[in-house]
C-alpha cells in the first residue's frame, strides 16, 4: 500500500502558458528567460502584441484590467481553474504532493502547477510505477472515488485494475456521501464483507475481546503534511530551484528518522524477546539446579541413614560377641 496527497505551497514560476520555468527577475520579473525574451517588449495581455511604451504593462484599450489588477488583492493565489488573460504577476504552484509508505517514509514527490485533479494523479502514478510489477496493491487517496472513476472513463483501468485498487483514506471517507454507490463498493479503507482482507485485521483488548482494526496506516501523508506545513511560509519565498532542493532535503530528513525510528523499534521488540527467551532459559536451569540439589540432599540423607543402621546392626553383634544381655 502507498498514501498520497497534498499539500498546497509552491514558489512562483513563469507566467506563460504550461511553462514552469524559473524566473529571469525573482522580484518583479513574471516570464523566466525565454519568454522573457519572447514576451517581455509586449504588453502583459495574453491578446494584445502591441510593443510596450513607458512603464505601463497594458495599451489604452486594456487600462480597465489593470486598474482592477491594482485594486484587487492580486498577491492572493487564484482558484485551481482560473483562467487569466494576462501575465501581470508570476503564478504559483498549486501544491506539492507526496506519495508515502504506511509507515511515514516518503516513496517519491512532485509539484502540481494549477491543480490536484485525477488526471495529474495518474499521471504522477504512471511515472513512479511505470511497469505492472513494481505497482501497489492499493493507492489511498482522499479524492479515491473520483480518480477511479476518471480512470475508467479515460481506460487507464484497465491496466491498473489488474494489481491496483485505489481506496479512501479513514479520515475523509466518513465526509463522502453514503449515497455513493462506486465509493462505498471500491474505495471503502477497512470492508467488513471480505472483499479486502488484507485492510482489516482482528485484535485484542486488555480484555481479551476481540475487535477489528485498520491493518494500515492511511494518514501517514497527512501527518507529514501537518509538519511539512511549519516550512510553508519558508518555502514559498524560494526560487523553484532553491523550492526543489529544500523540499527534497526536508523530505529525506523525514524519511531518515522514520526509519530510524523504526529499526529501533525493531531492536527492541528483539531485545524484547531476546531476554524473555534468556529468561525462560534461566528459569528452566534455575529448575534443574533445585532438583539436582533435592536429588543430592534426598541421597545424603539416605546414605546417612544406611550408615546409622549399618552402625547399629555392628553395634548389636559386638555386643553379642562379648556375650551382654541387654535389655531394651
Amino acid at each position: 500500500m502507498v498514501v498520497m496527497d497534498g499539500i498546497i505551497m509552491g514558489p512562483r514560476h513563469c507566467a506563460y502558458e504550461n511553462c514552469d520555468n524559473n524566473l529571469e527577475d525573482e522580484k518583479t520579473g513574471v516570464f523566466c528567460i525565454y519568454h522573457q525574451a519572447i514576451r517581455g517588449h509586449l504588453y502583459h495581455i495574453k491578446l494584445c502584441n502591441n510593443p510596450k511604451e513607458q512603464n505601463s504593462k497594458t495599451c489604452i484599450n486594456h487600462q480597465s484590467q489593470w486598474c482592477n489588477h491594482i485594486v484587487m488583492p492580486h498577491d492572493d493565489a487564484p482558484a485551481p481553474h482560473e483562467e487569466r488573460n494576462h501575465y501581470f504577476t508570476a503564478p504559483r504552484f498549486y501544491c506539492v504532493e507526496t506519495l508515502c509508505a504506511p509507515c511515514g517514509a516518503v516513496i517519491a514527490w512532485t509539484k502540481f502547477t494549477k491543480s490536484e485533479g485525477p488526471g495529474n494523479i495518474m499521471r504522477f502514478l504512471d511515472h513512479v510505477y511505470p511497469t505492472l510489477e513494481s505497482r501497489p496493491s492499493y493507492v489511498c487517496i482522499d479524492k479515491a472515488c473520483v480518480v477511479l472513476k476518471n480512470a475508467v472513463l479515460n481506460g487507464a483501468w484497465r491496466i491498473w485494475s489488474l494489481t491496483t485498487r485505489f481506496i479512501v483514506d479513514s479520515y475523509h471517507y466518513i465526509n463522502h456521501r453514503t449515497t455513493d454507490y462506486t465509493c462505498r463498493k471500491w474505495c471503502n479503507p477497512a470492508p467488513l464483507n471480505g472483499s479486502a482482507p488484507n485492510l482489516v485485521v482482528v485484535e485484542n483488548d486488555i480484555h481479551g475481546r476481540p475487535h477489528y482494526k485498520r491493518a494500515f496506516n492511511t494518514q501517514a501523508c497527512e501527518q507529514l503534511n501537518a509538519w511539512l506545513g511549519g516550512y510553508q511560509n519558508m518555502l514559498n519565498r524560494m526560487t523553484v530551484i532553491n523550492f526543489n532542493w529544500t523540499i527534497h532535503a526536508l523530505l529525506f530528513i523525514h524519511t531518515q528518522k522514520v526509519i530510524k525510528k523504526q529499526l529501533e523499534r525493531n531492536n527492541s521488540t528483539q531485545d524484547d524477546e531476546d531476554l524473555m527467551e534468556d529468561g525462560s532459559d534461566n528459569s528452566d536451569l534455575e529448575e534443574e539446579e533445585v532438583e539436582e540439589e533435592a536429588e543430592e540432599e534426598a541421597e545424603d540423607i539416605y546414605d546417612r541413614e544406611e550408615a546409622a543402621d549399618e552402625y547399629d546392626r555392628e553395634e548389636d553383634e559386638g555386643i553379642a560377641d562379648y556375650g551382654l544381655d541387654i535389655d531394651v
